[in-house]
């Protein structure tokens, strides 16, 4: 009993040794072990901020007032985190994120109701805007991982449509390219008083079969985010500051108290990109051409890098979850999901080479 006795005084203190020495080399290694710490949060959060990037959730909204805020004094744009984090958080009447109401008429910068008969757009292919050669500012340092480094790209001149593809053009193009019409049509039919909304329930396949039947290709996402940005960096297609009079997005929805949906392409004038384009920061998410892969200069590995998945741009009007958080839609902002991949909150409009 002795020597069992004295075995455990011995391995008790040989334990407290190892811990003595191993507090001492975290304090030999504490920058080292820090930005291990930093690199594994931010790893594991990045997660949440693919969805609660800008956000009126009450519930997300503490997190950030008890946590982030406690490293991120500056927040990811212009201090959006920090200011958000100091107001109410509203959990005193959650009714106020849960609203029973759907969204109609003419709501808060809309130059056209959400519903109405026909169409003002028509059947045939999109107009498109011609974007000039040259260099633009693409991605980010002040967000998420995947969007930066920001850096300078160069495209050549490039016709890319005015609007998002609409139901009624979409359901035009099925007769020649035979695809399957998307759920939310009833008989082959778009759904009523929609026909300028953004078809949606595309996968990558049917919009990239939908822009080659009219003589036309799925914009890159280089492309795509010179059309919407134009070329001095800024974050949303107006400017840098958001606003729910130009665009349609979770947030205002939020702030209007209204059960959202997609509206009609072009419905928000002050919402236009320098080049002319409509809907480039909300209403539906918008596939483009390419894979999802890592940015020039960006050294962090993500396994979603393995070539499997397709990049959207744009953000959507649909909450990104029960949490009702609300994506925001700069231009840098950026999405991937398998081409495969169909829902009501993702589209698409098209691209072609400038000859």
């Amino acid at each position: 009993m002795m020597l069992k006795k004295h075995n455990l005084l011995i391995f008790l203190v040989i334990l407290l040794m190892v811990q003595l020495l191993m507090v001492s080399g975290a304090f030999a290694a504490s920058s080292e072990a820090d930005d291990k710490l930093k690199e594994e949060h931010h790893e594991r959060s990045s997660a949440c901020f693919a969805c609660h990037t800008e956000t009126d959730s009450f519930a997300f909204k503490t997190i950030m007032k008890e946590k982030c805020v406690v490293c991120h004094k500056t927040g990811w744009v212009t201090g959006k985190l920090e200011a958000l984090a100091k107001e109410p958080t509203g959990a005193e009447n959650p009714s106020e994120h849960n609203p029973s109401k759907k969204a109609d008429g003419q709501g808060p910068g809309m130059s056209i109701p959400m519903y109405y008969p026909g169409s003002k757009i028509g059947s045939a292919p999109n107009e498109m805007i011609l974007i000039p050669a040259g260099e633009f500012i693409r991605g980010t340092d002040g967000r998420l991982p995947d969007e930066g480094p920001e850096h300078k790209m160069h495209t050549d001149a490039f016709y890319i449509d005015k609007y998002e593809v609409t139901n009624f053009q979409y359901q035009e193009s099925l007769n020649v390219t035979k695809r399957q019409p998307p759920e939310h049509f009833v008989s082959g039919k778009y759904p009523h008083n929609k026909a300028d909304h953004p078809v949606v329930y595309v996968s990558w396949y049917d919009a990239k079969a939908y822009c080659e039947s009219v003589g036309k290709r799925l914009p890159t996402d280089i492309e795509w985010e010179k059309a919407a940005r134009g070329t001095d960096g800024r974050t949303y297609p107006w400017g840098d500051e958001f606003d729910i009079r130009y665009v349609n997005s979770p947030v205002r929805w939020v702030e209007l108290n209204l059960i959202g949906d997609t509206t009609p392409v072009g419905a928000f004038e002050k919402g236009k990109s320098v080049y002319g384009l409509y809907d480039t920061s909300g209403n539906v998410w918008e596939w483009t051409s390419v894979r999802y892969e890592a940015y020039p200069g960006n050294k962090r590995m993500s396994e979603n890098y393995s070539g499997n998945y397709r990049t959207l741009k744009g953000g959507s009007w649909w909450d990104c979850s029960f949490y009702q958080c609300g994506i925001s839609a700069p231009v840098f902002n950026r999405s991937f999901f398998h081409p495969k991949t169909k829902n009501d909150s993702f589209g698409f409009r098209c691209a072609k080479d400038a000859k």
